[in-house]
């Protein structure tokens, strides 16, 4: 009897020293904070991403699949800046999750831990698809997916306290390995700085603030609105008296527009993958950057 007593309580002493099995459930609205949840939560954390890198994050819809899933998370990772704006919202009313409702600790925006761009100085839909609060587009920055990986990394901790002191590892192995793979694709796109583009839609800010790449111009007349062949003219007639080296499109996007103008402006067409999942190469984030700046080199030539 005395046997089994004391192996009863090798087991439970065992137990006692395992953590708690149960992951949290994490729903990200984007590719790029479902792969950042990913590295940062390992065994701890399932993750969801709501969208691909194939979909046009501003137009999504709320789907019964995305409500369900959102109904049993414990985390929900938006972009904020109103890029989830017409489909999120809806989302979280239908789930009815209180846990992961605006100004819970169970819902994160990366937004909030990154200065915006581009915040408009007036609010007119005249002027197509603004962001109130500036470009939400930060993932296309390194740098910023460095500044959400703490508060997210905390935020896992916080709503996993039994787990807490798991969840600084990988953290700190995540925030050293990203320090050094910033540094050598700075290294590596020297030769980027003051390139002129073109872009399809304004989604590449900070993109080009951290190579220092010039935008000229931009395919769409306005945010959110189709090139029309009478803007397309107007933007080749500038590229014939400011020279552009590429026009650059989202993996997501249609490539009549970008071609049209390569075309005609004789200068390189370059898809960039955008987001986690946008090619066979941005398998993950760092794959993500690598073949963003072998993709913009090759265009450069």
């Amino acid at each position: 009897m005395k046997r089994y007593v004391r192996s009863f309580l090798g087991l439970a002493l065992t137990l006692l020293a395992v953590p708690a099995l149960a992951a949290l459930n994490v729903f990200a609205s984007v590719p790029e904070w479902a792969a950042l949840a990913e590295e940062l939560g390992g065994d701890q954390a399932k993750v969801y991403a709501a969208t691909n890198a194939w979909q046009d994050p501003h137009h999504v819809e709320a789907k019964p699949s995305l409500i369900a899933r959102t109904r049993s998370a414990d985390l929900v990772i938006a972009t904020g800046a109103e890029l989830e704006v017409g489909w999120l919202p809806l989302v979280l009313r239908q789930a009815g999750n209180p846990r992961v409702q605006p100004g819970q600790p169970g819902y994160l925006e990366a937004t909030a831990f990154v200065s915006l761009l581009e915040k408009p100085l007036r609010l007119d839909r005249a002027d197509g698809d603004v962001h109130p609060a500036g470009n939400p587009h930060i993932q296309l920055d390194p740098r910023n997916i460095a500044r959400v990986a703490a508060p997210l990394a905390a935020r896992l901790a916080d709503l996993d306290p039994a787990n807490a002191a798991y969840y600084q590892a990988p953290h700190k192995a995540f925030a050293e390995r990203w320090s050094k793979a910033v540094a050598q694709w700075e290294k590596q796109a020297a030769s980027l700085r003051a390139t002129a583009i073109v872009v399809h839609h304004n989604a590449f800010a900070y993109l080009n603030a951290w190579l220092g790449l010039q935008q000229v111009a931009a395919l769409e007349p306005k945010p959110g609105i189709e090139p029309t062949t009478q803007h397309l003219s107007a933007v080749l007639a500038l590229l014939q008296r400011q020279p552009a080296r590429m026009v650059i499109r989202a993996a997501y996007q249609s490539d009549r527009a970008s071609q049209w103008i390569a075309e005609r402006a004789k200068i390189h067409t370059v898809v960039l993958p955008f987001a986690v999942g946008g090619d066979d190469s941005a398998k993950d984030l760092f794959g993500l950057f690598d073949d963003t700046i072998q993709r913009l080199q090759k265009g450069s030539q």
